[in-house]
């Protein structure tokens, strides 16, 4: 695909935002965003999305809102989830170009200066990859790393190895996004499906501005069953070779057993190899139903076809049409 020359002083470029409880940051975002955004862009718009927040992140959202005509905000009716905050600010963005950033101040702001330029050489999608990630526990660093490697080995598409959401994407590429809707979402590897002409920007994570990271053990670990089961059968493969490799080796001992009782007379005590068979197989067969389990339980949601969020309130958009799951705005 030849890369498209394209002009950001004459463009619009989108910025998306999810929120949940980030109040400590949002100012100093907004701050530093809006820096870096205004002399790129003919025209820009900040898109904060909250994701059901318990703190005055909501609030302070109306708040710049009210005083800079460039920021918008969407506020979800409870906590969706990271991703499906991040895949509505993608289907509310109007830019010719989108940025997508955390609110914890980690990745700069400043990146996005280098993202446009090679967005403006042509390319569809610039990802950010992470060279340092400063002050992060040695075991969440650990994680991310087996995690990608991992994916990138068993996933159906290739996802770049250390990165996050923070990217720049071109306005084909969101219209792409937009129709992918299945409700296990895994924002990273849809938008590596998506293909097109990309690039990466290196650089070095930040610690958070403020407060502390709500992005637990049990949300990783979740996105990584959604990453996996939404994009690799490679599980399911590892079950039908592991339950051949067993019946195998089952017919095997048969043999021996037979051979050494029938032809030699050897008494073979059976109790011990037993125990120990029904244990190996039944942890077998309880590990790969819950696998299954994993699997069903997603087209069940599937197949329940309900919307990826509702929104209850929203703000500073010019037209403030019904999205996803929407509700009148300032419900």
């Amino acid at each position: 695909m030849e890369n498209r020359p394209r002009r950001a002083r004459e463009s619009s470029l989108s910025v998306v935002v999810p929120v949940f409880n980030e109040e400590g940051n949002l100012r100093s975002l907004h701050e530093r965003l809006t820096s870096v955004v205004q002399p790129l862009v003919g025209d820009y718009e900040i898109i904060f999305v909250n994701d059901g927040s318990t703190d005055h992140s909501m609030q302070l959202m109306g708040e710049l809102a009210a005083v800079d005509p460039h920021v918008r905000f969407l506020g979800f009716t409870r906590n969706f989830g990271h991703e499906s905050a991040t895949s509505a600010g993608l289907d509310y963005a109007s830019g010719d170009a989108v940025v997508i950033i955390d609110a914890d101040l980690q990745d700069p702001p400043g990146v996005i200066a280098e993202m446009v330029q090679r967005w403006e050489e042509g390319y569809d999608i610039v990802y950010g990859r992470r060279t340092q990630r400063k002050e992060e526990p040695a075991l969440k660093r650990l994680s991310s790393h087996v995690f990608y490697r991992v994916m990138r080995r068993i996933a159906e598409v290739e996802i770049p190895l250390d990165t996050g959401d923070f990217r720049i994407m071109d306005r084909r590429m969101v219209e792409y996004f937009r129709l992918l809707r299945e409700r296990n979402r895994f924002v990273r590897a849809e938008i590596a499906w998506l293909g097109g002409n990309t690039t990466e920007v290196l650089y070095e994570r930040d610690r958070r501005l403020e407060g502390k990271t709500t992005y637990n053990f049990t949300k990783r670990l979740k996105l990584s069953m959604d990453g996996i089961a939404s994009f690799s059968a490679m599980p399911l493969h590892i079950m039908s070779v592991l339950g051949f490799a067993v019946f195998f080796l089952s017919l095997v001992a048969i043999l021996v057993v037979f051979i050494q009782k029938i032809f030699f007379g050897i008494p073979v005590p059976g109790y011990a190899f037993l125990v120990i068979s029904l244990f190996f197989l039944n942890g077998v067969e309880i590990f790969f139903i819950g696998m299954l389990g994993e699997y069903v339980a997603r087209i069940y949601r599937e197949v329940q076809d309900r919307p990826l969020y509702l929104i209850s309130s929203m703000g500073g958009f010019e037209v403030e049409e019904d999205g996803e799951g929407s509700l009148p705005g300032d419900v």
